[in-house]
């Protein structure tokens, strides 16, 4: 009786997570990256140490934060990069994995690391 009774204890003192107002659940990984779902019919779950948003895994250690937001943050963040922005450039690397010293970069696609994050650059 007493286990009947603390289970139901349980289940009525969970509180439950709601996002009214909001569309997406925003996952931010430890290099910055943003991954947003969709919170309509979102089931969560938690095997070891992967989190599995809908369609989405995760290595838990790898997300920084989580949080509800309006808009896809998802989407393609395209800015328009100088050369003095390479100044931070920590590494470049080509599409084939050799690393590139910044004054032979050329027209091409590049991965460059900064200490703030890692981000692709197109270079026309």
């Amino acid at each position: 009786m007493k286990k009947t009774l603390l289970t139901l204890l349980l289940v009525i003192g969970t509180p439950a997570a709601y996002a009214e107002g909001y569309s997406y659940l925003t996952f931010e990984t430890t290099d910055g990256m943003k991954i947003s779902v969709s919170v309509e019919s979102l089931t969560l779950s938690i095997s070891n140490n992967t989190l599995t948003a809908g369609s989405k895994t995760f290595t838990l250690s790898n997300l920084s934060k989580m949080f509800f937001s309006e808009t896809d943050e998802t989407a393609t963040d395209i800015r328009e990069v100088t050369s003095a922005a390479l100044d931070d450039a920590i590494d470049i690397y080509d599409l084939q994995g050799q690393k590139v010293p910044k004054d032979k970069v050329r027209n091409g696609v590049y991965i460059v690391e900064t200490k703030e994050r890692t981000y692709k650059l197109v270079v026309k």
